[in-house]
C-alpha cells in the first residue's frame, strides 16, 4: 500500500527514535506510581526533619553508651572535622566520646565552624567530654615521638583504654604513631608477634564485607605473622561480621598450591593444618570483592597498595558513568532515573563510609582513620569502634591468645 502523501506546505515531523520511543512508553505506564513515591517522600519530609535526619540516616540507637577515646589532633584536618565527626556519631549512636585535644586550637576549630551550642548541649548531656592534652604528634613525626610527647593526645587516649575507662580508640593520625603508641601503652596479645591493620572491603553481594589484613602495618613478613593475621581476621568476621563460618583465603596470583613467592608457598600449608578456622585456599586478586572469601590475609606492602587502589575505584567508577551518560534531554531523563542508584554505588565504593581499619593484635580495641579523615569519615569509624566493642571481640581475642597462636 502506498505511503500517504504529506500535504503541500506542512513539515512532516521526524520520528522519534527507538530508544526514545521506548522511554516514553515506559514512562507513560510507570509515571502515576513514580508520583505517587515522590508526593509521599515530599509529605514526609516534615517529619524526617521534626525528627532531626535525612532520610539516609538511622534513628540514634538506644541502649547503655560505649565509651570511645578519640585522638582529636589526629589526621590532615584536626581537630574541627574530627570532632564535627563525633557530634554526628553520638547522635546515631549508642555511644559516649572522650576528647582529647589542645585546648587552643580545639576552642578556635569550634568557634570556626560554629559547633559551640552542639558542644555544650553533648557535654550537659553526658556524650562528649574535653579533655586537654600536651603538644600532638605531626603527620611527618617519626612514631618514636610517642616516647617522647608522652602528653600528646593519642597517648592520653591509649591510657583511657588501659584504664578501662574507655572500650575503644580511634586516631586518623600518623599511623606508625598510632601503632606504636598502642604497643607501648596497650601492649601485644599475648602470642601476637605482629599486629595487623585490618580494613573492610565491599563485595558484589550487597550485605557482605571482606576483611584484608595487612594493609600497612608490616610491610615484611614472615609465615607466621600471616598464620596470626588469618586467625585474628577469622574472630573478628565471625563476632563483628557475624559469619558463622568465615572463609580464610591467602592472597596470591594463583590458585594453586604451587604458585607464589616464598611467603605465600611457606604460609600455605600453616593455613591449611590450621584446625581453628577455614581456610579457603589462594585468593586471586580479582577473587577479593568476589564474595567468595570473608578474610584475605597478605604483608602489608601488598595490603597496602590493594587498599589505595580499591579506594580510588569508587570516584573514577562514577566519574566513568556520568561521561558515558547521553547529554541532552534523554540524558536528564535517564539522570534523574538513576540518581538513586548511583547514590547507592557510591554509598558501597566510598572508603569514607567506613572510615577506618582495626589494628588487631594489640591488647586493646583499636582503630585508625584515614589521615585525610572528615565528619564522614570519622562518623564510619566510630561505628566500627562501636561495633567491635559491642560484641566483645577483645574477649574472644583473648581467649585466642590464652588458646596459643602457633
Amino acid at each position: 500500500m502506498a505511503e500517504p502523501q504529506s500535504l503541500p506546505g506542512r513539515l512532516r515531523r521526524p520520528r522519534p527514535g527507538r530508544a526514545v520511543r521506548r522511554l516514553v512508553i515506559w514512562y507513560r505506564r510507570t509515571g502515576p506510581v513514580i508520583r505517587l513515591v515522590n508526593t509521599a517522600g515530599t509529605a514526609l519530609t516534615p517529619l524526617r526533619s521534626r525528627l532531626g535526619r535525612t532520610p539516609d540516616q538511622a534513628p540514634a540507637a538506644k541502649g547503655p553508651r560505649l565509651c570511645i577515646a578519640v585522638d582529636g589532633m589526629g589526621g590532615d584536618h584536626a581537630p574541627g572535622p574530627i570532632l564535627e565527626g563525633c557530634l554526628g556519631a553520638i547522635e546515631e549512636l549508642p555511644l559516649k566520646v572522650l576528647f582529647l585535644a589542645e585546648e587552643e586550637p580545639l576552642q578556635q576549630a569550634i568557634k570556626e565552624l560554629g559547633l559551640q551550642e552542639l558542644v555544650d548541649q553533648a557535654v550537659a548531656s553526658g556524650q562528649l567530654q574535653l579533655i586537654g592534652s600536651g603538644p600532638s604528634i605531626g603527620m611527618d613525626d617519626e612514631a618514636t615521638s610517642v616516647r617522647r610527647k608522652r602528653q600528646a593526645s593519642i597517648n592520653l587516649a591509649m591510657d583511657r583504654v588501659k584504664s578501662g575507662e574507655a572500650l575503644a580508640v580511634y586516631s586518623a593520625g600518623n599511623s606508625g604513631a598510632v601503632m606504636a603508641s598502642a604497643i607501648f601503652r596497650l601492649g601485644r596479645l599475648k602470642g601476637i608477634e605482629r599486629p595487623a591493620i585490618g580494613a573492610l572491603f565491599p563485595t558484589k553481594d550487597v550485605g557482605r564485607q571482606v576483611l584484608v589484613l595487612d594493609v600497612g602495618a608490616n610491610t615484611d613478613c614472615k609465615p607466621s605473622y600471616l598464620h596470626q593475621f588469618a586467625l585474628l581476621g577469622n574472630i573478628y568476621a565471625r563476632d563483628v561480621l557475624g559469619v558463622h563460618q568465615p572463609r580464610v583465603g591467602l592472597l596470591n596470583i594463583g590458585e594453586e598450591e604451587c604458585k607464589g613467592n616464598d611467603l605465600a608457598l611457606r604460609t600455605h600449608p600453616l593455613l591449611q593444618a590450621e584446625k581453628r578456622l577455614h581456610f579457603a585456599g589462594n585468593c586471586e586478586g580479582r577473587d577479593v570483592l568476589s564474595g567468595a572469601f570473608d578474610v584475605v590475609v597478605c604483608d602489608g606492602f601488598t595490603g597496602n597498595v590493594l587498599l589505595k587502589f580499591l579506594e580510588s575505584v569508587g570516584s573514577v567508577l562514577l566519574e566513568v558513568l556520568k561521561a558515558e551518560l547521553p547529554r541532552g534531554r534523554r540524558g536528564k531523563v535517564g539522570s534523574a532515573f538513576l540518581r538513586n542508584n548511583l547514590r547507592r554505588i557510591k554509598k558501597r565504593l566510598d572508603h569514607a563510609e567506613h572510615g577506618g581499619a582495626l589494628l588487631l593484635g594489640v591488647d586493646g580495641l583499636c582503630v585508625i582513620g584515614h589521615g585525610s579523615s572528615k565528619a564522614r569519615s570519622v562518623m564510619g569509624a566510630l561505628r566500627l569502634a562501636h561495633a567491635a566493642a559491642s560484641h566483645n571481640t577483645l574477649d574472644n581475642l583473648h581467649r585466642l591468645s590464652d588458646e596459643g597462636m602457633g
